[in-house]
């Protein structure tokens, strides 16, 4: 039997763009672009042994060769390379072919080129696009993957393979076997797992199956907060609605930090058991009294299962300030109040901020989206159409990631059921609604490998039923050139909130953090565009952060997040506590 390795390798060129002090992959590549700053590669793929590299799982690989890139000094050595192929994600459907490269400018500096390919069934014929497009970030220093996150971003963009240069490429495949058969042999065997994974990623299946729900956290549970006093303080708005706030208080602390979450949310997603949450982490690292906050779009509440008219002026003017009030009544007028908000309580206090419906807010991190939405092209089709024929044509009262598990028969659950059939990255159903109810993407709220299992599991509790209002005031905003507006200008009850919430940017003092993930699929590039508009009116005020490999979501309910998130807003929080 002949136990001899089998070497094979084979030879890649890609070209592309990037865009120095970038951070967002698109807009990296295409200001790039324009500017000429052009990176490229030429890499030699080679294993020692082919055998070992099917079989194991990362099917990891050595790359040698040198990167192009005139603003670092043009031909520059590959000192270490690796390359793993195809591998596997949380998603079913979706692999990746990942790249990272370690090399020095031309003064000497250690760089970092890290990179993947994004192997994913979307809807529409996309292998080849998948295949040949690779997305790049340069990081000062000597980066692994597990660093990435906290590390410094010099560069961003995407590369591509070209017709001409592929076709160079099939005819560089070679194989040190003794013999015809042996080469041939390992030509048939990468060929096998290459051709074999893109048919378990892109053939045809029918629906996913759903796996059984067993509840495995309690529901509304606080059991993921140790050492701390836990109370709630409910209190009313002046348009008569209750709402509520949790505080988790150690001590007596010069700064409170309220945190308030998005659209079919709720506290539960900053206090979640199974990993170290934010409000867990927040009072570990001297901030000894946290507040959350249920609104008035917290899965929470019943009123949200049933059809409402409540929009984010609304929220504004009624919820945030009663909130901040309650809040003061306990700590007194002289603590320093920081605000950590998500999604659309992010937007809507936003708004309340530059509205001036509340003041005396020392900080704010604003995650996703803030005062400027804007979204995927699917997005706002669904949008535009989505809330008519719910209210309208179908007559659902309310959206539900539950559907698909409820008993009996119900539209919802026939709409579930569609909408599952072309989910097929996962057996969740619940996360197949959420990606019908928020953004574009399979999945579209966060990537699956950054949750727990747990945690994807749980969606149904996690998130909930909520009416479609709110999506009609969003895609005002969205066609407002995405700013944020008034939904009912000519209401006298909202008389005292700006027709444009830009109005008073000049004079709201408070410094913000715009925070994102990346690889946002629910508001984009929404926290870019807001910096960018308010560095032109108060330039240096506010501060950007964008966050490699994460999304919408799972910046907050993602199992890494105390590594890859929370130092960040920490740091903020600590420079605005002096």
């Amino acid at each position: 039997m002949n136990t001899e390795k089998i070497s094979f390798q084979f030879t890649e060129d890609m070209k592309g763009f990037v865009t120095f002090g970038q951070s967002n992959y698109l807009d990296g590549f295409e200001q790039g672009k324009k500017a000429g700053t052009a990176l490229g590669f030429h890499l030699t793929i080679i294993t020692d042994d082919i055998d070992k590299f099917v079989e194991s799982a990362e099917h990891e690989a050595e790359a040698i060769g040198y990167i192009l890139c005139d603003q670092l000094g043009g031909k520059l050595k590959v000192e270490k390379g690796i390359f793993n192929l195809f591998v596997d994600t949380e998603d079913r459907n979706r692999r990746k072919m990942k790249y990272r490269l370690f090399f020095k400018d031309s003064k000497g500096k250690p760089l970092t080129l890290s990179g993947f390919k994004n192997v994913q069934d979307d809807v529409g014929p996309d292998i080849w696009k998948d295949t040949s497009t690779l997305y790049a970030n340069i990081f000062a220093g000597q980066v692994p993957e597990e660093k990435e996150a906290s590390s410094e971003i010099m560069a961003t963009g995407i590369l591509h393979i070209e017709i001409a240069d592929f076709v160079r490429q099939l005819t560089t495949f070679r194989s040190n076997g003794a013999t015809f058969s042996d080469r041939a042999a390992a030509m048939a065997k990468f060929g096998q797992l290459f051709a074999g994974s893109l048919w378990d990623t892109y053939a045809p299946s029918l629906m996913p199956e759903m796996s059984e729900y067993v509840r495995e956290i309690p529901l509304y549970t606080t059991e993921g907060i140790t050492d701390a006093e836990i109370k709630t303080y409910p209190f009313n708005t002046g348009d008569k609605l209750g709402l509520s706030l949790l505080r988790f208080n150690r001590s007596e602390c010069d700064d409170v930090v309220m945190i308030a979450h998005g659209l079919t949310t709720s506290s539960d997603m900053f206090i979640m058991p199974e990993h170290y949450s934010l409000v867990q982490y927040l009072l570990d690292h001297g901030y000894r009294d946290v507040w959350t906050l249920d609104y008035r779009m917290s899965n929470r509440f019943g009123y949200n299962m049933q059809r409402n008219k409540f929009n984010m002026d609304d929220i504004a003017l009624y919820d945030f300030p009663a909130a901040i009030a309650t809040i003061r009544e306990q700590v007194g007028p002289d603590k320093r109040i920081h605000v950590i908000c998500h999604c659309l309580g992010s937007v809507s206090f936003m708004m309340s901020l530059f509205g001036k419906a509340v003041t005396g807010i020392t900080s704010v991190i604003s995650n996703s989206v803030a005062l400027t939405p804007n979204i995927p092209a699917w997005s706002k089709v669904k949008l535009t159409v989505g809330p008519f024929l719910c209210d309208y044509v179908v007559g659902i009262e309310y959206l539900n990631p539950y559907w698909r598990r409820q008993p009996g028969f119900s539209i919802g659950k026939v709409l579930a059921n569609i909408i599952s059939f072309f989910h097929k990255e996962c057996d969740v159903p619940e996360c197949h609604m959420l990606s019908f109810m928020w953004g574009t993407g399979f999945p579209a709220l966060y990537s699956h490998e950054n949750l727990h299992d747990v945690t994807h599991r749980r969606g149904g509790d996690l998130y909930g039923g909520v009416s479609v209002n709110y999506y009609r005031h969003v895609s005002k905003m969205v066609k407002a050139d995405n700013t944020a507006v008034k939904f009912e200008p000519d209401n006298p009850k909202y008389q005292s909130l700006p027709d444009n919430y830009f109005e008073n940017a000049k004079e709201i003092e408070t410094p913000v953090l715009f925070m994102t993930g990346e690889l946002n699929k629910v508001f984009a590039n929404s926290n870019l565009i807001c910096h960018q508009r308010l560095e032109e009116i108060v330039p240096g005020r506010h501060e950007l952060h964008v966050f490699p490999n994460y999304g919408h979501q799972d910046v907050f309910m993602g199992k890494n997040c105390d590594q890859d998130i929370f130092p960040r807003l920490l740091e903020f929080l600590q420079k605005h506590s002096k």
